[in-house]
């Protein structure tokens, strides 16, 4: 029998059953859909599943073993940290991400750079300022900066980091990149004559460096005690990618001692963040909620990849952006 089992899991975090129910009804009318808000919330359910859609939500290795005749999993987001997904590849199930698409790709750009500008100009100190009728001009100018001039380092050159590489040129700024293959010199020149790095020489060139790069084993704390040492006193640090690229105890660390001028984080480990992580109360950050990817275009364009490929799927297409193809 065809696979038809679908099972799409939305946890409360990022709009639960409601969001799940919108997504749901735009599969084709042939599959047989359940809404959860975590995989194993319907074991009957997850038993029967052929197709388990997932945004953020985890899919372990038990939940893969508790569904046998599971054939795909599809995340609805860029990232697939929260999946086994070795576990996925030992039991011969694609894991499949919506990268190729670009969904995310302008809203997370667009919120990197608006966490580089709220921190260039003290937006947020300035506001409570004045909500508190001081008038925090003398205090700030001091730390009032610009964009235009200052080096951005872009760790990962994907889609959302050629996205962010097109804004930093039309701001004026030397675009720097890091990652595992060179760009062509025609896609360099498009942005702004980017130039690629090795991550450390990169750190130490930037004023600004923003983070684009999947969770994996390889890149866990990618920004770690020791990388963080080799920014400038002067530079920011901002992440819209996953928490866990950061070591978020150095990262606060850095901030307290002053060693680091600031960050802008939309984005935590774990998520939602607890009352204990010392990052919301360190100095001269800009805080989110991983509002990155979520604009009502950003959700459409989501939800509507990852339909597609599982559409796609259903009907007896091979799926697309498999994270963990054999070999």
């Amino acid at each position: 029998m065809a696979p038809r089992n679908v099972l799409v899991v939305i946890p409360p975090h990022v709009g639960g059953r409601a969001s799940g129910a919108g997504l749901a009804a735009l599969l084709p009318d042939g599959a047989r859909v359940t809404v959860v808000e975590a995989a194993d919330e319907d074991p009957a359910a997850l038993r029967a599943a052929h197709v388990v859609v997932t945004a953020l939500a985890p899919v372990t290795a038990a939940h893969l073993a508790a569904a046998p005749g599971l054939r795909l999993v599809q995340c609805a987001s860029h990232g697939f940290d929260y999946v086994d997904s070795a576990a996925a590849r030992d039991r011969g199930v694609p894991v499949c991400t919506i990268g190729s698409s670009g969904a995310e790709a302008h809203n997370v750009a667009e919120q990197t750079f608006a966490l580089m500008l709220a921190l260039a100009k003290q937006l947020v100190p300035a506001h409570t300022a004045l909500t508190r009728a001081d008038w925090a001009l003398p205090r700030l100018q001091r730390s009032l900066t610009e964009l235009s001039g200052k080096t951005l380092g872009i760790v990962g050159l994907g889609h959302i980091g050629q996205q962010v590489a097109r804004r930093a040129a039309a701001f004026d700024m030397t675009v720097l990149y890091t990652a595992r293959r060179r760009v062509s010199e025609e896609t360099e020149g498009r942005l702004g004559g980017a130039r690629r790095l090795p991550l450390d020489d990169l750190l130490r060139a930037s004023d600004y460096v923003t983070l684009h790069v999947p969770l994996t084993g390889e890149t866990r704390h990618l920004l770690d005690a020791r990388r963080l040492a080799l920014l400038k006193p002067t530079a920011f640090v901002v992440n819209t990618a996953r928490g866990a690229l950061i070591d978020q105890d150095a990262l606060a660390d850095a901030l307290e001692k002053g060693t680091l001028a600031g960050a802008g984080i939309d984005v935590f480990d774990p998520e939602p963040p607890t009352p204990a992580l010392r990052l919301l109360r360190a100095p001269n950050v800009v805080l989110s909620p991983h509002t990155a990817g979520v604009t009502r275009e950003t959700l459409v364009r989501i939800a509507l990849a990852a339909v597609r490929n599982v559409s796609a799927f259903l009907g007896g297409e091979p799926p697309e952006d498999v994270v963990n193809a054999p070999g």
